[in-house]
């Protein structure tokens, strides 16, 4: 007897092999230390061949960076950069999923949500800037809201698209055994955009960390971008390429910590 395949669902065989394609924890992390060394490679022949103070060979920005850690003076400007992040994050990232996944499953919300996204999500959120520190203030609020705004048109075009691209069959057949649209939302719409949902989220923040450096250069005196201008005007540029790493390693663990929640989220891809 010939089996017959619901709409939408690989073979489990072909689920398994596809999982086990993924890269662990320990490969993921050697590539990185390797990418790591040449990038650190190429900054010590540009030292060498540029032969200027204002950029030093990576030596003397990693102790300096060592010392700032060590005293905890750098701890406290990283440490308000990713509050910046953690804000924005916990207040965009939910609103903008919501509305994406009502609009990908929605015709009628979609008509009333799409002309306002084509109209916004293109704008560079950071022209909105000076607007917003006029409605808002000179202070966190302002930064954190630019900022959210980025991280929420990046996961609400995602959550629509990905909603969008759920098997219809797939659909049917939960809703065949029974299954309400609550339950086929949680269960089987979420769980599926969930990896397009991620990649957006990585695209959000390493365009909201980029921002993020120059709204720290405005009216504050705490975070990594702000540390990094400060040691510029200083002509302090050990001090300044120790900072411009910490915020790449700032970069770095917020990817790393996306990948964790990945595996944790997405173990039902590995599954046979």
């Amino acid at each position: 007897m010939s089996r017959r395949r619901v709409p939408g669902l690989a073979p489990a065989g072909k689920q398994a092999a596809e999982g086990q394609r993924g890269e662990g924890p320990g490969s993921r992390a050697l590539r990185a230390m390797a990418a790591a060394l040449v990038v650190g490679l190429l900054w010590w022949l540009a030292a060498v061949l540029v032969g200027k103070p204002f950029l030093p060979p990576p030596g003397p920005a990693f102790l300096r960076l060592a010392e700032r850690l060590a005293d905890g003076s750098l701890l406290l400007h990283l440490g308000a950069s990713a509050m910046r992040i953690g804000v924005a994050l916990a207040v965009a990232g939910p609103l903008a999923v919501l509305l994406g996944l009502a609009a990908g499953r929605s015709a009628r919300f979609d008509a009333l949500l799409s002309p306002f996204v084509y109209l916004l999500h293109p704008l560079p959120k950071v022209a909105f800037l000076p607007v917003i520190m006029l409605f808002f203030g000179l202070g966190d609020a302002a930064k954190d809201i630019l900022i959210g705004l980025i991280i929420f048109g990046q996961i609400l075009v995602a959550a629509r698209d990905a909603a969008r691209a759920v098997e219809p069959g797939l659909v049917d057949a939960v809703l065949s055994l029974g299954a309400s649209r609550g339950q086929v939302l949680r269960h089987v719409v979420f769980p599926a955009c969930l990896p397009a949902l991620l990649t957006a989220l990585r695209v959000g923040l390493g365009t909201a960390i980029a921002v993020l450096f120059l709204a720290e250069t405005f009216a504050t005196q705490s975070g990594l971008g702000w540390y990094v201008m400060d040691a510029w005007a200083r002509v302090d540029y050990p001090d300044m390429y120790a900072a411009i790493v910490a915020l790449a390693f700032f970069g770095l663990a917020v990817y790393a910590l996306i990948d964790l929640l990945e595996a944790w989220l997405c173990s039902w891809r590995r599954r046979d």
